[in-house]
């Protein structure tokens, strides 16, 4: 095959987010990130690349993610550095670098940007992913967690991709969580030999997570095996307790899991998934798919060497909500959408162009155009498709005499009026910016 021959494509598990797509992205971000503003959060934003340690110690050595999933790599210079493959350690290893503690508390930061994971690609799964995260640091309350549960409920609802449907269980802190791994051991010891492999392996390195197996073997072994719920101790009960009156005071409906775990090993106490309805390109109703989780995490800044500092956290799967939204025809609210089209019939006034974008860019006012047109009737009609309600016509004529003539394209009246004064013409117009 010669280089001109080459068919270069996006690898396996990544792809290219087209204009057309990235509408509904930057609807998700503009959404999420009003919504943290008005709670009082501050955007953070992390390297992608991160010492493999941070990932190794904090996530968990025995996670599939560490195991088979995290893209590692050796610098020349001997550093073994990672893509990220989640956001909460490295956001928490910021708060530590920085001294955040020593500010006002609790410290809550919103992040969003690519993340990595070297896992099969499914539908709304990628290897390079989008996620939208959300941190409360040096709060201990239960009031963290409820807070995140309730902007994350509002972010979906407001999209119109919900109703959000809450999930939500307790796996107990240090001191109660021993007691339930010892009795969640020796119940799925009596049937490890229906296990899959997968959960074999699991048994003896990280048993919570074999309650996060999808095989239907495991999963009707599942159903009963003991409840994290059983175990807890009482302050744990109380924390839990606490947070669903936060969302019952706030109408917030949820429901509770008690075999509900996460897959990173940095977890205390609370854990969550939120779900949405899914259908399929036919419109069937599917299972409802995550687009949303997160928890507790009180021991992690000790995980790095440091005092616990009390925290939760979660994020969005944006790829996975943006598909949803697509699929439901969930038209994104764009607020980048131009109101007025300029024509431009000649040299001259394609020279003069920049002059309007600018003037109408100084007014905050959106405006389209097309550089590769010449004529009249086929820049009119890509007006209309886009349904721009005024078009500004500058040619050759309007030029020479400074002039620019502003159609409207509802009644098809137009008007000659001075160039300098073009701005303000369409501002009487009131369209709205």
């Amino acid at each position: 095959m010669t280089p001109q021959q080459k068919n270069i494509q996006t690898p396996k598990g990544t792809r290219d987010i087209l204009p057309q797509d990235y509408a509904f992205y930057q609807n998700i971000f503009d959404k999420a990130e009003e919504i943290c503003s008005y709670y009082g959060f501050k955007p953070i934003q992390t390297p992608h690349l991160e010492k493999i340690e941070l990932f190794t110690s904090t996530v968990g050595a025995a996670t599939d993610i560490v195991e088979k999933e995290m893209y590692t790599l050796k610098t020349s210079g001997g550093d073994d550095l990672a893509l990220r493959p989640e956001g909460t350690a490295s956001v928490v290893r910021a708060y530590l670098e920085h001294g955040m503690q020593t500010l006002p508390q609790p410290v809550m930061l919103w992040y969003k940007g690519s993340f990595f994971r070297h896992e099969n690609p499914q539908r709304g799964r990628f290897r390079e992913f989008q996620q939208f995260g959300i941190e409360i640091l040096g709060e201990a309350k239960p009031i963290g967690e409820a807070i995140i549960i309730r902007i994350l409920t509002l972010i979906i609802d407001e999209l119109g991709a919900g109703p959000a449907m809450v999930q939500i269980n307790s796996i107990g802190d240090k001191e109660c969580r021993g007691e339930y791994r010892k009795k969640l051991i020796a119940y799925y010891r009596k049937n490890e030999k229906a296990l899959c492999d997968n959960c074999k392996k699991r048994l003896k390195t990280n048993p919570l997570r074999l309650l996060d197996c999808k095989n239907p073997w495991c999963a009707e072994i599942k159903k009963d095996a003991p409840q994290t719920l059983d175990y807890l101790c009482g302050e744990c009960k109380s924390h839990l307790k606490e947070i669903l009156e936060f969302l019952d005071t706030n109408e917030i409906s949820y429901t509770l899991n008690p075999h509900l775990v996460r897959g990173l090993d940095y977890y205390s106490r609370t854990v969550f998934e939120i779900f949405i309805e899914d259908k399929n390109e036919d419109g069937e109703e599917m299972t409802p798919i995550a687009v949303a989780a997160g928890g507790r995490y009180d021991y992690l800044a000790r995980i790095l060497g440091k005092r616990d500092v009390p925290a939760a956290g979660a994020a969005i799967g944006v790829d996975r909500l943006a598909l949803s939204m697509q699929e439901k025809k969930v038209a994104p609210k764009l607020k980048r959408v131009p109101k007025v089209f300029l024509i431009q019939l000649s040299q001259a006034a394609k020279q003069k162009s920049l002059k309007v974008i600018e003037m109408f860019r100084k007014a905050s006012i959106y405006i389209a155009q097309t550089v590769n047109k010449d004529n009249l009737s086929s820049q009119l009609n890509l007006a209309s498709k886009m349904n721009i309600p005024y078009v500004l016509i500058l040619g050759q004529k309007e030029c020479l005499e400074n002039t620019i003539i502003v159609r409207d394209m509802n009644t098809g009246s137009q008007e000659s009026v001075p160039f300098e004064q073009v701005v303000d013409v369409i501002k009487k117009k009131k369209i709205k910016k």
